[in-house]
């Protein structure tokens, strides 16, 4: 079964990856970066690439993400995620069964879900979801048609779910004090870390950021 405390904790840092935001820089190298800086959790979201590609990046990721104990999670695919042992797998709104991934991959594996509504976020808890993504919180670049969602609304999320939350959608270290009080247990960024000159570095101050305010 999976550890709910050490799951709240892996969550509070939580680094979804985007190649296109990398300006040519290498991506195992540049998640290593922000790791050192303190992420705590990766989901590898590739896109763009053959499903045969796909596992060889993740069981390169993983390799690199296990010398340093942080869970890898793979956005969308189960056959990945199986193939590479990662830790787990995230669901978005139109992205399959929680029910059945959760049979493919039985107990000890994470699921993560997506959600925008109180609704949303409990049938996702009752259908075995670890934990919710909840956004967008703040306009994105990396998802074009992602509807931003009220603090009020992430309240209430956080209020009605007994699942750890993680707040994604243009968080940076300039607004990730707004979420100050929304009960949230981490905060999910891509752009904010993977285009800043220094990884480490920003991956350290929005680290330390979101430590103030998560509950």
């Amino acid at each position: 079964m999976i550890n709910r405390d050490l799951l709240i904790e892996n969550l509070t840092l939580y680094l979804v990856t985007d190649r296109d935001m990398l300006d040519g820089k290498d991506l195992i190298d540049s998640i290593e970066s922000a790791v050192i800086g303190g992420v705590s959790i990766v989901q590898l979201r590739e896109k763009k690439c053959t499903l045969d590609n796909f596992i060889k990046v993740a069981k390169d990721m993983k390799i690199m993400l296990d010398k340093y104990n942080v869970p890898l999670i793979i956005n969308d695919n189960i056959d990945v995620c199986l193939a590479v042992n990662a830790s787990g797998v995230h669901l978005g709104l139109s992205d399959g069964s929680i029910a059945e991934a959760r049979r493919r991959l039985g107990s000890d594996k994470i699921i993560g879900a997506s959600a925008r509504t109180v609704s949303g976020g409990k049938d996702a808890e009752a259908e075995g979801a670890d934990y919710l993504g909840v956004g967008a919180v703040f306009g994105t670049n990396t998802k074009l048609d992602a509807h931003t969602i009220s603090e009020d609304i992430l309240k209430d999320i956080t209020a009605n779910v007994n699942i750890p939350v993680v707040a994604i959608g243009g968080v940076n270290a300039d607004n990730i004090c707004k979420l100050d009080g929304c009960g949230i247990s981490g905060v999910a960024v891509i752009s904010a870390i993977l285009k800043a000159d220094n990884i480490t570095n920003m991956s350290c101050e929005i680290k330390a950021l979101v430590q103030k305010i998560k509950r």
